[in-house]
């Protein structure tokens, strides 16, 4: 406590970076290198520099230009609050999204804007929702979430990632199967052009406060969704939210520049500014309770939605004022004001409504005729776009990348497994093949399995981030299916695992001494040369196995058997510290019944069956069995049984039908004071903790069945607990 007390002193806190780019080892692109040298060059002006004028103009013109109307009539979306009522969200909302607009939709906090905006993009899983959603006047299918774009509020990105990489991962899994991957590429890269995101396209997204900036975060976000070429429009929930003026006012800018690439765009904005709210073409304006007061055109200088209020009973809005905020003292939503009129009735009633209503129904009749379906273009309506292998493979590489960017995960692997392996090996150094030294080399394999505790804390963090990001955005995206995402997170830890085991090995079977017990220095040699070919363990008796192999099978088991059994508790639960504390109970339930602390016949009839289904059982046996078995013992001093033979008998023919039975040797055959060892061999000591080699194999055979049941558990799991499923509701919404 003393040196804590007396480090908080010296040690200060970690210091922001100040959200400077960080790039890759050898990817700091060169206009950064020499940017201070280009700006001191005379005569070099940015402003008049006419590049990347014409390089965004290119760029607007490779952007996929949509075609498709998105119209919704008479949504309603009700909840469940308490058994037997609920509460209505949405009430009767109407509206539609074309090519090349961009849409408003503002409203009072709580009035349901994000809500509507999920509805909309088929992203909500809980309660009812009633009323049409047509994409050109025919019923959504199940590719349309991946048609769409929807920018989230909170910028979620995978730290360790690029903003290429994750334009490109977007891409890749997201476009239609027929595109080529270079075309793909490609596009990422005239989407990069266009949202200016050139000089810091091979930056590390990092995490906020390091590395990239809010603005430059939220058109990473923005390009996901672009990269993805989304046929149909872009959602975009509230992009200007918690940014200053200057940044929010790029954002509209770049939202602009969308718009007028064909993009069509609906966009949740929280009390827009005046300049702000003349940006947009129309205005979807909700009141409390989900209710539409305003669906139309906003106008130059707003007059025409101005307009509408004014001719209801509102007072003239002042030259001065901002319209967004006077509409919401008009309507009695801002702090201080009041309204006695009911705007939403006033609204059903008026001939804009009745416009709406005619405009809606039009779009019905007259865009199939318009716009003919190919029936024999399944791949249009897949649910993913990316075939399951090509999701697998992608989603594989991403979290193989995870894992490669994260030191400090694999460096506290890799001290984890050769300290403690090493630390384990020395305390038992050279055990010798004496009654201890037997028990020696068990404790030291128990001690073994201790680990377990610090690597499962060491998966679990990393699972959870996958996890959220996949849930928060690619999922409802449908990028990829939950199969692709759990396969790849349970085959990412094997060859780091494999690896451990190599270290782990080596720092743990050779100090102990299980690789050649009274074998001389020569052929301690032969064997490390050998290690995974053949292993002279059991060279005293003359027989040759391949133990060090098969020593090495069992710790590679040992580390799968971590990483998959992580996987099946870490897959349905929230987060990492409630699955690292349930592992840790479950862990020391298989330890203290494996057999190594308490012998299965000294075990309470009730609790056997946790020796039988324990792996560490199977674990252990085959391990301690493989490193000691058909070995000769040879006792210490200490440990000789020593009495007297009876009179007229040699202490061999008084023990030798004890020995033919039980085993053991006699150090002196005399008719004097007998010396007993009660093991003669390593067999014997095994056969007292139920073990033996003869089942090496069949342990090794169980514990693969352990590893498939965790793996397979894991992704059920998944399913059954995360997995969204099909209910009554979202089934009476199709």
């Amino acid at each position: 406590m003393g040196t804590y007390l007396a480090a908080t002193e010296f040690i200060s806190e970690k210091k922001s970076k100040g959200e400077i780019l960080v790039f890759r080892r050898g990817h700091t692109p060169a206009a950064l290198k020499d940017k201070a040298h280009d700006e001191e060059t005379a005569g070099y002006d940015k402003e008049h520099d006419p590049e990347p004028a014409a390089s965004v103009v290119a760029a607007t013109d490779m952007i996929q230009k949509q075609t498709a109307i998105f119209s919704w009539k008479d949504v309603c979306y009700d909840i469940k609050v308490k058994r037997g009522e609920t509460r209505r969200i949405l009430d009767h909302v109407d509206g539609w999204v074309k090519p090349g607009t961009l849409t408003a939709l503002v409203g009072v906090s709580g009035a349901g804007k994000t809500t509507l905006l999920n509805v909309l993009a088929s992203r909500v899983t809980v309660g009812v929702v009633s009323g049409e959603m047509l994409v050109d006047g025919r019923q959504r299918d199940s590719s349309f979430q991946r048609k769409t774009g929807y920018v989230q509020q909170q910028d979620l990105h995978l730290q360790t990632t690029t903003v290429r990489e994750a334009l490109n991962f977007s891409a890749l899994l997201r476009q239609p199967a027929h595109v080529s991957r270079k075309e793909k590429l490609e596009y990422v890269e005239e989407v990069i052009t266009l949202l200016d995101m050139e000089e810091y396209a091979d930056a590390i997204v990092g995490v906020p406060g390091e590395g990239l900036n809010v603005e430059q975060r939220k058109r990473v976000t923005i390009g996901v969704e672009l990269a993805a070429k989304p046929e149909l429009l872009l959602f975009l929930d509230e992009p200007t939210s918690g940014l200053d003026s200057q940044t929010s006012w790029a954002i509209c800018d770049l939202m602009e520049k969308l718009k007028n690439s064909g993009q069509a765009i609906l966009c949740t904005i929280h009390q827009p500014s005046a300049m702000l709210f003349q940006r947009f073409d129309r205005l979807l304006f909700l009141a409390m309770g989900g209710q539409t007061i305003y669906f139309g055109p906003v106008g130059k200088n707003s007059e025409q939605v101005l307009s509408y209020f004014e001719r209801n009973a509102a007072y003239r809005c002042p030259k001065d004022a901002n319209p967004a905020e006077w509409i919401f003292e008009v309507i009695g939503a801002a702090p201080g004001s009041h309204s006695d009129m009911d705007w939403h009735t006033t609204w059903r009633n008026s001939s804009e409504y009745h416009d709406v209503h005619r405009e809606l129904e039009l779009l019905k009749c007259e865009r199939p005729e318009v716009t003919q379906l190919r029936e024999d273009d399944k791949e249009s309506y897949r649910e993913f776009a990316a075939p399951f292998v090509e999701q697998l493979l992608e989603v594989t590489r991403r979290v193989f990348s995870q894992y490669w960017r994260t030191p400090s995960y694999i460096y506290s692997k890799v001290a984890l497994c050769l300290l403690s392996s090493l630390f384990i090996g020395f305390v038992f150094y050279k055990a010798p093949v004496t009654q201890h030294g037997l028990q020696n080399q068990m404790f030291s394999i128990f001690m073994l399995f201790t680990i377990f505790g610090q690597l499962v804390q060491q998966i679990m963090p990393h699972f959870v981030t996958q996890r959220a990001l996949y849930e928060a955005r690619e999922r409802p995206s449908k990028a990829y299916s939950w199969k692709a995402f759990m396969f790849a997170n349970v085959t990412v830890e094997l060859p780091w695992n494999a690896l451990m085991a190599v270290i782990i090995f080596i720092c743990f079977y050779y100090p102990i001494g299980l690789s050649e017990h009274n074998s001389n220095p020569a052929m301690c040699l032969r064997c490390v040369a050998n290690a995974f070919v053949l292993d002279h363990n059991a060279e005293p008796t003359g027989e040759v196995h391949l133990r060090g192999l098969q020593f090495f099978l069992f710790v590679l088991q040992f580390l799968l058997l971590i990483s998959t059994f992580t996987n099946m508790l870490i897959a349905g639960i929230e987060d990492a510290e409630l699955g690292g504390t349930l592992a840790n109970i479950m862990f020391m339930l298989c330890l203290i019944f494996c057999g190594a602390l308490v012998p299965p016949q000294s075990l309470p009839a009730f609790w056997i069956f946790m020796y039988r289904v324990s792996p560490l059982t199977y674990l252990i046996e085959g391990m301690l069995s493989t490193g000691v078995a058909n070995q000769r013992v040879t006792c210490a001093s200490n440990e000789y049984l020593r009495f007297n033979a009876p009179p007229g008998q040699t202490c061999g023919d008084y023990l030798q039908p004890y020995i033919s039975t039980v085993g053991g040797y006699l150090n002196s055959n005399t008719s004097g004071s007998c010396e007993f060892c009660t093991y003669g061999d390593t067999n014997v000591f095994l056969s007292s903790v139920s073990a033996s080699y003869s089942h090496a194999w069949r342990n090794f055979g169980l514990l693969w069945i352990f590893i498939g049941f965790n793996a397979a558990m894991a992704v059920f799991l998944y399913w059954a607990a995360r997995v969204p499923k099909k209910t009554k509701s979202k089934k009476k919404e199709e």
